[in-house]
């Protein structure tokens, strides 16, 4: 089984990919695609940047910083993984990740790091819950039932 995490290293975000974890401690036999999706650049970022190529590289640095923790957890747990960087509309952009790299299930965070999706109490979750062809678990807290056990 091949699960999509989207990730955007929040709390929330980590938590998804920790429930993912223990999902295989307990038997699922499954591997990772772990993506972070940056929002789109806007015409103004654009015209204050000195090159496009400024713009990818600041963009292609925030997704790695964001997805580096949810890779130490599966590296750790010694499960494999895939990445990816992508920008774009949040809910569209993961739901075409999944897609692209054949994903049988998406776990994802309640909710992101931004003021606008915490106001909305999760509204990239939501959207991705009711647009996806595949079963979705949305983690909503770190309940001690699941949460990791550290190695001893």
């Amino acid at each position: 089984m091949k699960i999509l995490l989207p990730v955007d290293g929040s709390e929330h975000s980590l938590n998804a990919v920790r429930y993912a974890i223990r999902l295989v401690q307990e038997g699922l036999s499954a591997s990772f695609v772990l993506t972070n999706v940056q929002e789109p650049t806007y015409l103004y970022e654009m015209v204050l940047a000195p090159d496009a190529d400024v713009l990818e590289r600041v963009t292609g640095a925030a997704g790695i910083h964001s997805l580096e923790a949810a890779e130490d957890l599966l590296r750790q747990a010694e499960l494999p993984f895939e990445r990816e960087i992508a920008s774009g509309e949040p809910a569209h952009t993961i739901l075409e990740t999944g897609e692209r790299y054949d994903c049988d299930a998406i776990i994802l965070g309640a909710r992101g790091r931004g003021v606008v999706r915490s106001a909305l109490l999760g509204s990239v979750s939501q959207a991705v819950l009711h647009g996806s062809p595949v079963p979705v678990t949305i983690v909503r807290e770190n309940p001690a039932h699941w949460a990791m056990e550290t190695p001893e």
